[in-house]
């Protein structure tokens, strides 16, 4: 399958190296991914080939890439093992991982759940999304850990698709962030869209986007000497856009303990509680967990409501700000 994508290059990204800039541009396509896509002919500058990944790009330079991928048309299985805090004829509840994947995307064919579903159910799944996203209805980020419902045919995917759409599924999260959000209780309600400068990221905007409503309650703040401020948050979704609590946590001025790609890059403290910041250093991603779901079954009509409890990294970091 190839993809052709033309566009020219902005003011504010004159000077960059094409090898990084394309990455922020297309969305979740790896550098090392843009790397032998530029190595194998498929990228033109004002309509010459380059080949040297390293080329500076200018401002009003017409770049077209062309995005070849042949490792896409079709799921492979491969065992990972899966979380399953229920199961029936028709959906299956799943406690994701943190680090999991949940679909095939660029760079990562294999080591997704979609593919630990393919391999226990093969095709006893829905098909609604396509042969990459078996029973797959809707996703929580990477480094985002808990709840998932899958559907095991489309009769149930088509059920769950239209509770997601009417907002009737209740999703709660849990996450500790930077500081107090003010006020402490309350609903932010913006439009998100994808962020022009790094295609990766979402943000709010006021003009135009899809409609995002986050409820939240912050149930316990922690005023600790030699720590900086941390809240506990419960968060609620109305909708489910893409990184949505991560970009209104962020809107509201902080950010999620461990977010990468959101929050401070290279926090600094003057003075630090030593056995607080061990324990920061062995946190790989967000503290963010799709902790309950609750949905009404596809066939019995029953409502059913679903908790996980909280991760190892998340666990140890709440008992150890309740220690101190």
């Amino acid at each position: 399958m190839i993809k052709t994508i033309k566009f020219l290059i902005e003011k504010e990204n004159h000077g960059e190296r094409i090898d990084v800039y394309l990455p922020k541009r297309l969305n979740k396509l790896t550098r090392s991914y843009i790397k032998k896509l530029i190595k194998s002919n498929n990228l033109k500058i004002n309509n010459k080939i380059i080949t040297l990944p390293s080329t500076e790009i200018r401002y009003k330079d017409s770049v077209e890439i062309k995005i070849v991928n042949k490792e896409i048309s079709k799921i492979i299985p491969k065992y990972i093992k899966l979380d399953i805090i229920y199961e029936d004829n028709d959906i299956l509840v799943i406690n994701k991982p943190k680090g999991l994947v949940v679909h095939p995307g660029a760079g990562n064919h294999e080591d997704t759940l979609a593919n630990a579903l393919y391999f226990k159910y093969k095709d006893n799944l829905s098909d609604i999304n396509g042969q990459l996203r078996p029973g797959i209805v809707h996703r929580i980020d990477k480094e985002t850990s808990g709840l998932l419902v899958v559907a095991k045919n489309n009769f149930s995917h088509s059920s769950l698709s239209k509770q997601f759409s009417e907002h009737s599924i209740k999703r709660k999260y849990k996450c500790l962030i930077w500081g107090v959000i003010r006020p402490l209780n309350g609903q932010i309600h913006t439009l998100i869209k994808r962020n022009k400068k790094n295609r990766q990221l979402m943000s709010v905007s006021e003009i135009d986007g899809k409609k995002a409503i986050t409820n939240y309650k912050t149930l316990k703040v922690f005023n600790i000497k030699n720590i900086p401020k941390i809240s506990l948050l419960e968060c609620e979704l109305e909708t489910g856009r893409t990184h949505q609590i991560r970009v209104h946590v962020n809107y509201k001025k902080t950010s999620i303990i461990g977010d990468k790609k959101y929050g401070k890059k290279n926090l600094k403290f003057k003075k630090i509680n030593e056995e607080f910041l061990k324990q920061l250093n062995n946190i790989n991603g967000q503290i963010l967990h799709a902790e309950t779901l609750e949905f009404t079954h596809p066939s019995s009509k029953k409502r059913l409501n679903f908790k996980s409890n909280l991760p190892y990294d998340f666990k140890n970091m709440l008992n150890l700000l309740n220690k101190l």
